[in-house]
């Protein structure tokens, strides 16, 4: 399933790569993290742990976070907070294979960043662990319960004006929706 994947990412040959700002205010990158052991590839999600600082505190989501001014490229945004939020050194025996689509918040209410994905293939002896104050959980999820219909579902997000409803996939233990289900999305629609 995922071995024609690389060659329909887009590509990524560095910094010179990295999409401008436009209007976002600041940059951002995750890790698309797919490991396949006994032929079930399987990507990784995180759950955010619970911070009323945060916009998507209690989230599901993929590794990540915004750029530094010491990150070279966007790519190193994505190995630096890898590395800080899950234990995964991805120089160390990872595969990267291209990069999705910029997604941006669709919400005025949430901050005006880009959102660059990356997708890599894991070997199966790399294990990510717990450590990141950040992170609550570490869930990881079939791909093909993600492509399956009765795993879509619907988010209903309230607020004191109303309620929206999403789009969204049901994983063991939790809810995609939002920027990370359009991630996702994004990558289910390449494996077709």
């Amino acid at each position: 399933m995922t071995e024609s994947l690389p060659a329909r990412l887009l590509s990524y040959r560095g910094p010179e790569d990295d999409p401008e700002l436009g209007s976002a205010e600041w940059s951002s990158a995750v890790s698309v993290l797919i490991r396949t052991s006994d032929g079930d590839p399987r990507l990784l999600f995180i759950r955010r742990a619970r911070n009323p600082r945060d916009p998507w505190s209690g989230h599901m989501a993929l590794p990540g976070g915004r750029r530094e001014a010491s990150d070279g490229s966007l790519l190193d945004t994505a190995i630096r907070e890898t590395r800080e939020e899950v234990g995964l050194e991805l120089t160390a025996g990872a595969r990267l294979m291209g990069r999705l689509d910029v997604v941006t918040p669709l919400s005025p209410r949430l901050p005006r960043l880009m959102v660059v994905p990356f997708v890599f293939a894991l070997p199966p002896e790399m294990e990510p662990a717990l450590g990141s104050p950040e992170v609550a959980e570490l869930i990881w999820a079939p791909l093909e319960d993600l492509r399956d219909p009765s795993r879509e579902a619907v988010f209903r997000y309230v607020r004191r004006s109303g309620s929206t409803d999403f789009p969204a996939y049901r994983v063991s233990g939790g809810t995609v929706w939002g920027l990370t289900h359009r991630i996702v999305s994004g990558l289910l629609a390449r494996l077709d």
